[in-house]
């Protein structure tokens, strides 16, 4: 007798554990992600998106995240070499000036030009912390959309 009532003992305290994982599983798996992106939809969509970039009326990525653009051509913005993933679209702003004379050059485009462009989309550092940057994506669809007759030939 002292056995059947230890079990049932045990499944007197297995039913709550349950109802509270199936619970938690519920609120924290489906109810606070949906809300959360429910909000950032609301509130902040271009970035919830994903920041994406279109060139000529189609998506072609993210200023985020340089994934499928190819911008091996003299004539744009390259990628830090550093990058361990090719991923990230940022280089530091000493990159982007350095490359100014490469890309004048193969645009005909004055350098004091590119220097504006470059200049004009530093994005920031805060406070101490890190080092001005410059977005590679955003910079080359500028020069694309400033100079559409130069990068004709390189975009499809």
């Amino acid at each position: 007798m002292g056995e059947s009532s230890t079990n049932r003992g045990k499944s007197r305290h297995v039913r709550p554990i349950i109802g509270i994982a199936v619970v938690s599983l519920l609120v924290c798996g489906l109810l606070f992600p949906l809300v959360v992106t429910g909000v950032a939809q609301l509130f902040f969509p271009y970035q919830a998106n994903g920041e994406l970039a279109s060139l000529n009326g189609h998506t072609i990525g993210s200023v985020i995240a340089v994934n499928s653009t190819d911008y091996s051509q003299p004539v744009f913005f390259h990628l830090r070499n550093d990058s361990a993933s090719g991923f990230d679209p940022d280089i530091v702003l000493q990159d982007a000036q350095s490359q100014i004379p490469r890309i004048s050059a193969a645009t005909g485009i004055p350098a004091s030009t590119l220097q504006g462009i470059v200049s004009q989309n530093v994005e920031g550092v805060w406070w101490i912390f890190g080092s001005p940057y410059v977005n590679v994506q955003k910079v080359n669809l500028l020069l694309i959309g400033q100079f559409p007759s130069v990068y004709a030939n390189y975009t499809g």
